[in-house]
C-alpha cells in the first residue's frame, strides 16, 4: 500500500510525547511533503520510497537547530520507525492513516 495521504503521528523525544500531522506524496522513488506540529510546518526534504520503507529529513529550528532524519516502514493504515534527533540520539515514532 502506498504511503500517499495524511498520517498523524507521535515522536517519543526528550521532551516528551510530540504530536504531529505528516502529509506525504510519492512518484517513484521519490517522498515529498510537509509535518506539522509545534514546531510550525516543516517542508519534508531527501525523501525516498523503497516498496514499503520510507525516509527523509526536516530540519527544525527551535528549542535548537536540528535536522531530523526519519525512517520508517509502512504497513497498511500504520507506519512505525526511527527518528535521528541530531545530537540528542534516536526515539521512535508511529503513524496511523487519518
Amino acid at each position: 500500500m502506498s504511503a500517499d495521504g495524511t498520517w498523524n503521528t507521535t515522536m517519543n523525544t526528550p521532551m516528551g510525547a510530540q504530536q504531529g500531522t505528516l502529509t506525504i506524496t510519492t512518484s517513484g522513488g521519490t517522498l515529498t511533503g510537509k509535518l506539522k506540529g509545534a514546531q510550525g510546518e516543516l517542508e519534508l526534504l531527501d525523501g525516498k520510497v523503497d516498496g514499503n520503507n520510507v525516509s527523509w529529513k526536516a530540519n527544525i529550528t527551535s528549542p535548537m537547530a536540528i535536522t531530523l532524519e526519519f525512517s520508517a516502514t509502512v504497513d497498511g493504515d500504520a507506519m512505525n520507525g526511527n527518528v535521528k534527533l541530531g545530537m540528542f540520539g534516536n526515539s521512535s515514532f508511529s503513524g496511523t492513516r487519518a
